[in-house]
Formats: structure tokens, C-alpha cells, sequence
């Protein structure tokens, strides 16, 4: 039996270490991007392994969600929420002892583990702390905070980085972890999902076949396209994912049920969340070296820089949290996500010429209000288009193809990148970066098209399938 959380108090200490725990995942994400630069001076890194630096954290975070998810319906969300917490603690410590790059990358991933099981046992304690008629407003808190983290990570870093050295971007990870534990353990009533058998082989399979295609994607433009490794690397990962496909399709509880799919609402929000994901990842993990290598800015100043981005996100995404009770889904991830591609043509078009920093003002703006309108509604039609007691599976896929969307945008903006010459032609490689940013943005907005109608009851049409699943 789950245990309920009864009273507002209950409710208001699940959002708070709920967002807490998502904030520290989210900032880590891409809090490193406006350190890149002086990691690159530092350890000796490429443009290769500043990609891995992000993607190798975004991939075990990825691969890893939906096996933790299912391990706290079963061991109890909040115990293993504590426990995921604790590992991303003790992670960010390898982190900040990393004295080169191969040693960042292994700490990164491991931090990655952590974070695999943290994010979906927030968003599970929150399905089950929160009725449906007040999820669409604690939904957008938490996803107004999470993405302020990951748009504020260059920010936060680059005055860590300034001000003391980019290794104390992972040790203030230390004392919040200290923190938050006791907290979780003493203040949020434990609860249990429909225990589901653990899909070791699914996972295996699912996790070889990004870690292939990824692969591909990042030595495409060093080792070249046509070469055995990387055709190699692309034909096994299709094969993976192809033998991925064909085990679940037949197993006896799966690790990501294919029958979800069969909802629009479910497919379309996830496919708008993979996408939305992939250009603010890639755009995050180029605009911060922009503002250093264009305007010769520091670390914190290039962060700052970001404002008009990121103080979007604290104002507009709680307001879109509240009109996705009212309005529905669809009509704010269509329109956020054609504005965040709308800012992204703007950047790449102003950046190929000479230009000030007022003249990425406006851009910035209207990219920033587009991801904050669609970033909560993206995850209420996913999380939202199953039943209730499917929460904890629906946030671990939701979250597990949202990091699929930042590791193929890093990968695919830094391909772009590194094939109009790199680090040697930035500005270049970058208006051509932004260009992919607000293509990958316009097909986030075109699945959101596919995202059900609310009618005058504010019943989605696409939930009426979902109860056959009961």
C-alpha cells in the first residue's frame, strides 16, 4: 500500500525536496558549460571531450531512469530518492578531484547514475502527492525550477568558475546533498508504485544502442563519415535498437511498455519534449562559449549574459503551469516551441556578421518565453495521458527521452560545429550550431500538434484510451 500525503504541509515539503533534488540534477546537466573554456586550457581537452563531459553524464542519466524508476515503485520512492541523492553527492565529489579529463568524464557518467534515479522519484513523489486537478500547478513550480537550473547552470557556474575554480561547480553539490537527505527521510511519507520485475536485458540493449548511434554522431566529423568505425558504430546501434524493439514487444512486463505509444497524447508529448530538450542543450552548450570567444567575456560575465534567456523561465513557466489546467497542453508547446525556434533563427542569422550584445537581447527573450510556455506543458500531456498509478513509469520515459534529446543535440550542434571548422572558425560553426537549434525547435512544435484537444470539461480526448488500461 502507498501511504497518501494528506495535508497541504505534507505537500508543500514533497515540492520543495522534489525541486530541490531536480534542481541539483538539472544544474549539473550543463552547469560545466560556462567552464568549458577554462576546462579546455586546463585538462588539454578537445571539442570531443568537452562533448563527453556533458554527453557522458546525459547518457547514464538517460539509460538508468526507467530501471530506478521501477526500483522505487518497489524499495519505496522516497528511500530510494534518499539513496539517489546520496550517490550524486559522493559523484560530484570524484568531480571535483578530477585532475584530467578521462577522470571527469567516469565521475561525470557515475554522477549520472545518480541522477537517473533522483528525477523520477521527484516526479513520482510528486504523481502521488498531488490530485489531478492540482498537478498542472505543482508540475509547473517544479518545471519552472528545473529548467532555471539548466538554463541557469552557465551562470552559476561561470561565477564559481571566476570566482573560485571551476572544480567548486560539483563541490557545492556536497552540502545540499547533506542537507536535503534528513529532510527527505524525516518530512515526505513513504510511497510505493505497482511493483514491476526489473528489465535487465531491456535496459542493456536500449543503453548500447544510444551509446552506438551517439558514438557516430560524436566522431562523424573527426574520424569521418564513411569511415568503418563510424558507419560501424551507426549499423550496430540501428541493430541494437531494432533487437531493443523486438524484446519488449514480447516481454512479460516491459521495461518502456510499447502499448503507451498507441496514445497520441503520450507519443506527442514525449516527441516534443525529446526535441525541445535537444535545442536547449545544444544552444546552452554553445551560447556560453559565444559570449567568450565574440564579446572576449569571463565566465560569470558570459553567464550573465544569458539573463534575458533565463529570467524568462522563472516568470513564465508557473503561469504555464497554471493555464495548462485551463487551456490544455497543445496550444502552449506549439506556440513555445515555434518561439524558441523563432529565437534561434534570430541568433543564428545576427551572429554571422558583426554585432554587439544588445542585438541578442530580443532573440534571447523570445527563445527564453518559448521554452518556459512549453517545458511544463510537455511533461503534463506525457505524464498526464496515463493513469495515475502509471505516473512513476510515464515520468521515467518522459525523462528518459528528454535526456535522449540533450545528448543528440549536443552531438549533433557539435558535429555541426567541428564540420565548419571548430574551435579554428567559431562563429561560423555557431550561426550554423543555432540554425540546426531552431530546426530541431520546429519539430518539437510540429509533435506537439498531436497532443489532444482539451474539451469545454477539460478532459483531453486522448484520455479516453487510457482507460481500457486500467
Amino acid at each position: 500500500m502507498s501511504s497518501k500525503v494528506r495535508t497541504t504541509g505534507e505537500q508543500r515539503w514533497v515540492l520543495g525536496l522534489a525541486s530541490i533534488g531536480s534542481v541539483m540534477v538539472a544544474l549539473d546537466a550543463l552547469v560545466v558549460a560556462a567552464a568549458l573554456t577554462t576546462i579546455r586550457h586546463d585538462l588539454g581537452a578537445g571539442v570531443e571531450e568537452l562533448e563527453w563531459t556533458v554527453n557522458a553524464y546525459s547518457l547514464s542519466f538517460a539509460m538508468l531512469l526507467l530501471t530506478a524508476a521501477a526500483l522505487g515503485d518497489r524499495w519505496g520512492r522516497r528511500r530510494t530518492f534518499a539513496a539517489g541523492l546520496a550517490l550524486f553527492s559522493v559523484a560530484s565529489v570524484g568531480c571535483a578531484l578530477a585532475t584530467s579529463v578521462p577522470m571527469l568524464i567516469g565521475a561525470r557518467a557515475l554522477q549520472g547514475v545518480g541522477a537517473a534515479v533522483v528525477m523520477p522519484l521527484a516526479m513520482g513523489l510528486l504523481g502521488a502527492a498531488f490530485p489531478p486537478e492540482r498537478r498542472g500547478w505543482a508540475i509547473g513550480i517544479f518545471s519552472g525550477l528545473t529548467g532555471l537550473a539548466v538554463l541557469g547552470g552557465p551562470m552559476i557556474g561561470g561565477a564559481i568558475t571566476e570566482g573560485l575554480a571551476w572544480q567548486w561547480i560539483f563541490w557545492i553539490n556536497v552540502p545540499v546533498g547533506l542537507i536535503a537527505i534528513p529532510l527527505v527521510l524525516s518530512k515526505i511519507p513513504e510511497s510505493h508504485g505497482a511493483v514491476r520485475r526489473l528489465d535487465p536485458r531491456g535496459a542493456t540493449l536500449i543503453t548500447l544502442a544510444v551509446l552506438g548511434l551517439v558514438w557516430g554522431v560524436v566522431r562523424g566529423a573527426i574520424a569521418g563519415w564513411s569511415s568503418p568505425e563510424v558507419v560501424g558504430s551507426f549499423v550496430l546501434g540501428a541493430l541494437l535498437l531494432l533487437g531493443f524493439l523486438a524484446w519488449e514487444k514480447r516481454a512479460p512486463q516491459p521495461m518502456v511498455p510499447l502499448s503507451y505509444f498507441r496514445i497520441r497524447a503520450f507519443s506527442a508529448g514525449n516527441a516534443a519534449g525529446f526535441f525541445l530538450t535537444a535545442a536547449l542543450f545544444g544552444a546552452v552548450f554553445f551560447l556560453a562559449q559565444f559570449m567568450q570567444v565574440a564579446f572576449g567575456s569571463g565566465p560569470l560575465e558570459a553567464g550573465l549574459q544569458l539573463l534575458p534567456w533565463t529570467a524568462t523561465l522563472f516568470l513564465v513557466a508557473p503561469i504555464a503551469g497554471r493555464l495548462v489546467d485551463r487551456i490544455g497542453e497543445r496550444p502552449l508547446v506549439f506556440t513555445g516551441l515555434a518561439l524558441q525556434a523563432v529565437g534561434m533563427f534570430w541568433i543564428s542569422q545576427v551572429s554571422k556578421g558583426t554585432l554587439q550584445y544588445s542585438d541578442l537581447v530580443l532573440p534571447l527573450i523570445v527563445a527564453g518565453c518559448g521554452v518556459s510556455m512549453a517545458m511544463p506543458a510537455t511533461q503534463s500531456a506525457s505524464v498526464g495521458a496515463l493513469p495515475r498509478e502509471a505516473v512513476g513509469i510515464a515520468s521515467g520515459i518522459y525523462s528518459m527521452m528528454r535526456q535522449l534529446g540533450g545528448v543528440a543535440g549536443v552531438a549533433v550542434l557539435a558535429a555541426v560545429f567541428a564540420s565548419a571548422g571548430g574551435y579554428e572558425s567559431f562563429a561560423s560553426g555557431f550561426s550554423r550550431a543555432l540554425a540546426i537549434c531552431g530546426v530541431l525547435s520546429l519539430l518539437g512544435a510540429l509533435a506537439g500538434l498531436g497532443i489532444a484537444v482539451r474539451r469545454s470539461t477539460g478532459v483531453a480526448v486522448q484520455l479516453e484510451p487510457v482507460e481500457e488500461m486500467r
